[in-house]
């Protein structure tokens, strides 16, 4: 078989492979001009295109070539790339276009947001003519350290804000009572008795570091909010058995007070006992006195019960070796739990015998009706839990958007700047290649353009060469022709053959 010019198939090959040959009574002649089309008619006047049926005709065969040439604007060559972007196409222009495989503008656009980290860096030719550009991208080296310990930051935050964060402050508690002499039968006709009022208030104390971080404008916490309830005990003996005691408890219904006030009547001296039960959050719970000694906890919440108690297990290495999920309970847990084994399951169901309630806060407190004073005041400073206020920052830190705005405008315009710049580099290169040689650099423009138009096209071949009648006798030629012809009298055999065999059966 005989090479075809620069390595391209310029016919189909259907069939074997077979070697030329000359068919009896196929005249010489040259290739007609028409490609491989309908069965050409060759003669003394040289090859001619037939219009009967057959195979579809060269894709430049029957091309009027006036519609391509007069397409063009003057001084432009046939093959020569269309105009840069930016400048009007020719109208007539007929190449057919492939879809753009990058997708709609609306896709373009979307993949050109994702490329924002790369789209920064300038160009090494960039920052070999502007050394001053190292300066940038040192910059944007330090800007990649700080957005990974930002989010690094973030992560950090959002898991602390998943476990419950309190910090201790002082509730200071003013107990008050004033007493209200008796007043004899005046003019009005009323007579009153010798009365008493008790008054249970407080407030937090603020220390320097929580006042400034805390809002001024922001609602203070209401007193009552702190418990889960109260109770004043008055003296039995002087107001019996039935009206000694003042409760107050916690119901989903509660409305938040800022302090308790009891009045009742007498002219003496009384004691009463004020109990506080705070109202923990999460839930706190006071320990057997045994399993409090060997663990070191006294009130505490749940979780942190149990993790004591694993950590006992693991440094006592009370886990039993081959059966892990059991617990060999040394004498200290078996008189607990009063049991030799048990498993890590079985923990939280014994240990729900061993939590109480924890301890009320008590209170002994004298209401005194003696002495010049009518108003009488006491303070009592108490520990209580309350949500730390770095919580609160953590959570405007993560939802606040007004820098993320900020900062994607910045790199936005950043962006753009970069664009600017590459495409003033290209700009730049494509002026200095030309000042350098000019002619040179026209001629490569024009062999670029061309490639590029064969690749944005789906047109398959050179039409330039394929214009030209030179083209069509080269040797591959001859063997094209007996190929067409062979695979038409192959096609015409197996009809007869059909045909015959039809006509037999």
């Amino acid at each position: 078989m005989m090479q075809q010019p620069h390595g391209q198939h310029r016919f189909p090959q259907p069939g074997p492979q077979v070697r030329p040959y000359q068919q009896p009574g196929y005249p010489g002649g040259p290739p007609r001009p028409g490609g491989y089309g309908p069965g050409p008619q060759m003669g003394p006047g040289g090859p001619r295109m037939m219009s009967h049926g057959g195979m579809p005709p060269h894709p430049y065969a029957a091309r009027d070539k006036t519609k391509d040439i007069g397409s063009m604007r003057p001084g432009m060559s046939p093959g020569m790339h269309p105009p840069p972007h930016g400048m009007q196409t020719p109208h007539g222009m007929d190449r057919k276009r492939p879809p753009d495989p990058r997708g709609t503008p609306q896709q373009m656009k979307q993949a050109k947001k994702k490329k924002k980290v790369a789209d920064k860096i300038l160009p090494q030719r960039v920052r070999d003519l502007v050394p001053e550009s190292q300066a940038y991208m040192d910059l944007l080296a330090f800007e990649r350290k700080l957005d990974a310990t930002i989010m690094r930051k973030r992560l950090d935050i959002q898991e602390a804000l998943k476990r419950p964060m309190k910090q201790k402050r002082k509730l200071r508690i003013f107990i008050s009572n004033t007493f209200y002499p008796a007043k004899s039968e005046g003019e009005d006709g009323d007579e009153t008795v010798a009365s008493w009022e008790l008054r249970v208030e407080g407030r937090l104390l603020e220390d320097a570091a929580s006042a400034k971080l805390n809002d001024s404008s922001k609602m203070k916490r209401k007193f009552s909010s702190f418990f889960k309830s109260l109770v004043i005990e008055l003296d039995k003996e002087l107001y019996g058995p039935d009206n000694h005691l003042v409760e107050w408890h916690r119901t989903p219904t509660t409305q938040e007070t800022d302090g308790f006030q009891v009045k009742r009547p007498g002219d003496q001296n009384v004691k009463c006992t004020v109990l506080l039960m705070l109202d923990y959050q999460p839930p706190q719970f006071k320990l057997d006195s045994r399993l409090a000694r060997i663990l070191g906890v006294h009130t505490q919440t749940r979780s942190v019960i149990i993790n004591a108690l694993w950590q006992y297990i693991k440094t006592h290495r009370l886990q039993d070796h081959h059966e892990r999920e059991y617990i060999n309970c040394d004498k200290y847990l078996e008189q607990i739990f009063e049991c030799k084994r048990m498993k890590f399951a079985e923990i939280p169901g014994k240990l729900h015998g061993l939590l109480m309630p924890p301890d009320p806060i008590v209170i002994n407190h004298v209401i005194t009706v003696e002495g010049p004073d009518a108003r009488k005041t006491a303070c009592y400073d108490i520990d209580v839990e309350v949500d730390d206020t770095l919580k609160q920052q953590m959570n405007s830190f993560l939802l606040s958007t007004a820098s993320q705005h900020e900062i994607g405008s910045l790199d936005s315009k950043i962006h753009e700047t970069v664009e600017t710049i590459n495409q003033l580099k290209t700009n730049r290169e494509f002026f200095l290649s030309f000042a350098k040689n000019p002619q040179e650099f026209i001629n490569n423009w024009l062999i670029s353009q061309s490639r590029d138009l064969k690749t944005m096209t789906d047109v398959v071949g050179n039409p330039e060469e394929e214009r030209r009648a030179d083209y069509y006798y080269q040797p591959w030629s001859q063997e094209a022709v007996c190929r067409y012809f062979y695979s038409k009298v192959q096609q015409r055999r197996m009809e007869l053959e059909q045909a015959l065999g039809i006509r037999n059966s």
